[in-house]
């Protein structure tokens, strides 16, 4: 889909250029800005639900494609990382 050819440049090479341009002619704040803009509009038009549906599907998705085992994984790793940060907080607290 991404690889069709045209004029010499991909679609996907066109693409990247086109936002490699945008980025230095407008910055990073640019994207924060027509994202948060974007996802404002879409909360409004279809509500709340949109999201927690969208996250569902996401959820089953991943859970189907990676499996349980991938969950305990990275619940593990996430706790790993609490751990650690509550014992850094302890540690700089005099």
């Amino acid at each position: 889909m991404a690889k069709e050819k045209t004029g010499g440049m991909t679609v996907s090479e066109a693409g990247r250029r086109g936002g490699e341009k945008t980025s230095e002619r407008y910055g990073q704040g640019f994207y924060e800005d027509i994202g948060k803009k974007g996802g404002k509009t879409t909360s409004e038009r279809y509500g709340p639900g949109f999201y927690e549906e969208i996250g569902a599907k996401g959820g089953q998705s991943t859970s189907k494609k990676y499996g349980h085992e991938f969950y305990e994984k990275i619940g593990h790793k996430g706790g790993q990382k609490v751990k650690e940060l509550i014992a850094k907080g302890k540690a700089e607290t005099p």
